[in-house]
């Protein structure tokens, strides 16, 4: 006598992930390219002008300025901060007259975006 074989466990397909439309792939890799375009735009745009805008200062505000004559860099400064070199003692829109600004005083003209003013400068005193 031959024993039987012994009984066969079903076999069942094993699971698999159904396939993402073709139509979601194409949507994310669209997305991400214009993503890297709003990137590369910003970073040639945007942070540029961030880091090279005028100072935007109010009265009262200490500002540190460097640079040439032609060319000043200006930094907004606590006014307690040692490289805090002048102190805006007004500023008068609408202008780039430099001789807007009373006698002894330093004037530097700015422009933020349409805007035009000149910061009345005095020299801080430490």
């Amino acid at each position: 006598m031959s024993a039987s074989p012994p009984p066969v466990a079903p076999q069942f397909p094993a699971p698999t992930a159904p396939a993402a439309p073709a139509k979601k792939g194409k949507f994310k890799k669209f997305l991400g390219i214009v993503a890297m375009l709003v990137a590369a735009v910003a970073v040639k745009f945007g942070i540029a002008y961030m880091f090279n805008s005028p100072v935007h200062a109010e009265a009262g505000d200490c500002v540190r300025v460097t640079g040439s004559d032609n060319n000043p860099d200006v930094d907004t400064k606590d006014c307690g901060d040692k490289d805090a070199n002048y102190k805006v003692i007004k500023v008068v829109k609408d202008t780039f007259d430099v001789n807007a600004c009373t006698v002894g005083e330093a004037a530097l003209a700015q422009e933020w975006d349409a805007e035009k003013f000149v910061l009345c400068l005095d020299p801080v005193k430490k």
